[in-house]
């Protein structure tokens, strides 16, 4: 019985969100009123306790994670607002003629490139519609759209879930990443193959099979270095980026190219991708530890008030990730001519569009909270230590499960990644990897969240009933690449734990 009343507060938020269809900010704000209820009358949590740890998680919702979210977006839509961003997306669409090249550029290259720099639903809201331009029927450029946005998300909005990961858990962030790293990458050598055989078969397959093997290790040997020595920020924005050059590399010596060349100059080109190659440079220098010491060192550090082990709270406004990803916005406003009054243009309208999401932030960051200092999350976690010896694979169902139904890896993690850490810790597992599991399993979900189905379906203007089509087209997918995550995280834990981080 006390496990279901500390489930309640996902229960509630769950429901709202896949089975009334409620939005998001609605569902996360009814979600964090029951976790207050239940904090108040099923764990007794004194109110002063209660308030501070509330306003705790919801101000971490939106510092450093909500200033993240924000500044890429508003990046992006420095790009979007001078128009380069279709001479962007004109650069990758004129390479090739073969549409099985074509998906691996767009949907999987590019579109891991735009996760990792925007996230929230941008990579399928692009890369949809550039497939269908290209000559894919809507239903097509949606499946293939959604099955390709996976190996990325755990890295989306320039490293965002794992930060978000490390500040719920108090794991130090370069060994959530390394874990992230090691469970996405190998299923990123195969994501290519498997895309082409969804599109044409094996014997489709055959004829680009170099092909797809030079994307898959291009872009999985970069994924995982980075992670694994540098961070989550630039994990997938540069793996997508060796992952397209090696493409392009490719189709150059096979002789796949296009007989229509781009209509645009080089000079157009370098234009539109040079606010991201700024945003590459910005946090390599963020992440230098030198100026990484020095920047850190502008932070503001306070004791949070009501909280009794004086929680400390960081105002890194200067060390931030989104501060790099601010700077970037700025210096490529400037260098690819864009107004004092455009560019406030686009802040007042990058704050309007993400009003409600930041909202949602700081009320799953609030929930969250509240259910960790309450001791829900420790009631759910001794609960799901009775899996036992396949927990490990139950740890990245559970993810899976928390962006099928929230559309977030952000969210799920948030929701699920200290009930993670108390689980391990009961079954005397590496916490490290299960947390890094929930990410990363995280992944496969969002294929088949309602959010991501729902963006596909606007983005290719198909028929609204045809949702329930694309969604079982995708969840059979999910299902299968969840599964071989799943098997992946029981081998480190019990064939190679010394590879684990």
């Amino acid at each position: 019985m006390m496990t279901l009343v500390a489930a309640l507060p996902i229960i509630v938020m769950l429901v709202l969100l896949g089975v009334l269809r409620k939005p998001a900010w609605m569902a996360s704000l009814l979600g964090l009123a029951t976790a207050v209820v239940v904090a108040l009358w099923g764990y007794s949590m004194p109110l002063p306790r209660l308030v501070g740890t509330v306003t705790n998680g919801a101000a971490f919702g939106l510092w450093p994670i909500g200033w993240i979210v924000f500044a890429a977006i508003l990046l992006y839509r420095v790009v979007l607002e001078t128009g380069r961003f279709e001479v962007l997306k004109d650069s990758i669409g004129h390479l090739t003629d073969d549409s099985r090249l074509q998906a691996l550029l767009i949907a999987f290259s590019f579109g891991a490139f735009i996760e990792a720099a925007a996230g929230f639903g941008t990579p399928v809201a692009v890369a949809a519609p550039m497939l269908v331009g290209l000559g894919f029927s809507p239903f097509n450029a949606a499946g293939i759209a959604l099955l390709a946005n996976t190996v990325p998300v755990a890295f989306g909005s320039v490293g965002l879930p794992i930060i978000t990961l490390a500040g719920i858990t108090g794991l130090p962030v370069l060994k959530l990443s390394a874990g992230a790293g090691r469970l996405c990458a190998p299923i990123a050598l195969f994501v290519p193959a498997y895309l082409v055989v969804v599109m044409s078969g094996w014997k489709g397959l055959r004829k680009v099979l170099p092909s797809c093997i030079v994307c898959g290790v291009a872009f999985a040997a970069t994924q995982f270095a980075i992670a694994n020595f540098i961070g989550p920020q630039l994990a997938c924005i540069l793996a997508s980026l060796v992952s397209m050059g090696a493409l392009v590399i490719m189709i150059r010596v096979t002789g796949a190219h296009s007989a229509q060349s781009s209509p645009h100059s080089s000079r157009e080109t370098f234009a539109a991708w040079l606010p991201y190659f700024l945003l590459v440079i910005l946090v390599l220098l963020w992440g230098y530890k030198p100026l990484a010491g020095w920047l850190d060192k502008q932070s503001l550090v306070f004791h949070w008030p009501a909280l009794a082990d004086k929680a400390p709270f960081k105002f890194n406004w200067l060390s931030a990730s989104g501060t790099a990803c601010l700077f970037a916005a700025i210096l490529g406003a400037l260098f690819t001519g864009v107004s004092f009054g455009q560019f406030v243009k686009v802040l007042r309208h990058t704050g309007k569009q993400l009003a409600l999401a930041e909202l949602t932030l700081a009320a799953v960051l609030a929930m969250a909270y509240t259910m960790n200092y309450s001791g829900a999350t420790t009631t759910l976690g001794l609960a799901f230590a009775a899996t036992g010896a396949i927990f490990p694979f139950c740890s990245a169902m559970l993810g899976w499960l928390g962006v099928f139904l929230s559309g977030s890896d952000t969210s799920s993690n948030a929701l699920f990644g200290h009930l993670q850490i108390i689980t391990a810790t009961k079954l005397h597992m590496n916490p490290t990897l299960m947390a890094a599991a929930n990410t990363s399993g995280g992944v496969m979900g969002k294929m088949i969240s309602l959010t991501s189905i729902a963006v596909a379906v606007a983005a290719t203007n198909m028929k609204r009933q045809d949702e329930a089509l694309l969604f079982r087209f995708t969840f059979r997918h999910s299902i299968v690449l969840a599964s071989v995550l799943g098997l992946l995280v029981m081998f480190y834990a019990y064939v190679m734990p010394v590879w684990a981080p």
